[in-house]
C-alpha cells in the first residue's frame, strides 16, 4: 500500500522530533490543521511547501513522495562543476539540524589544498565520509544523494550534489 501524503509528513514530522503544535507554531496555523493534514482530510496550501520541507529538513520532492533519486548523467549534459552545489544535512538524535550549501568548487578548492572540513557542533560525522571518493563519483556524472548515514547515536548525515 501506498503512504498517503499524511501518513508521509506525519513520519517526517515525528522523524524530526516535532509536536503537531510545534509545526502549527512554526507555521502560524491552529494544531487541528495540521491533524487535519496528517489524517487525509486536506493538504497543505502549495504555498507553505517550502517552509514545510525547511521546517521537517526534508526536499519538496520527499514531502510529496518523490522517492529521491541518484543519477548518473551523461557527459553531453552535465553541469560545469562551478554551477554545482554540495549539501550535507545533519539531524543529530538531540534534534540538532545542520544545513551546509556550498559551491562544489569550493568544497573541492578546500579538499585540494589538504584542508580538512571543519566538524559540525562539536561531532566527527563527516570524518567517516571519503570525499575524494565523493568527487570521484562526481567526476563520472552522479548526481543527487550520494551517502545517507546513520550513525549508532540516530544521528543522521546526509551528502547531496546538485
Amino acid at each position: 500500500m501506498q503512504e498517503t501524503f499524511g501518513q508521509r509528513f506525519q513520519r517526517l514530522r515525528k522523524n524530526a522530533g516535532l509536536t503537531q503544535e510545534d509545526v502549527a507554531t512554526k507555521l502560524n496555523i491552529t494544531a487541528q490543521a495540521i491533524s487535519k493534514w496528517e489524517n487525509d482530510v486536506s493538504a497543505p496550501d502549495i504555498s507553505v511547501l517550502v517552509e514545510l520541507s525547511e521546517i521537517l529538513s526534508v526536499s519538496i520532492d520527499e514531502l510529496l513522495g518523490k522517492t529521491p533519486t541518484t543519477t548518473l548523467v551523461p557527459q553531453e549534459q552535465r553541469k560545469d562543476i562551478d554551477k554545482m552545489f554540495f549539501r550535507v544535512n545533519i539531524h543529530s538524535k538531540n534534534g540538532d539540524k545542520v544545513k551546509v550549501n556550498l559551491p562544489l568548487a569550493l568544497v573541492k578548492a578546500i579538499l585540494d589544498s589538504g584542508m580538512v572540513l571543519p566538524q559540525i557542533n562539536g561531532k566527527d560525522v563527516l570524518n567517516n565520509i571519503d570525499f575524494r571518493q565523493i568527487f570521484a563519483l562526481i567526476e563520472q556524472g552522479v548526481v543527487g544523494k550520494l551517502v545517507e548515514i546513520e550513525s549508532a547515536d540516530g544521528d543522521i548525515v546526509e551528502v547531496w550534489v546538485e
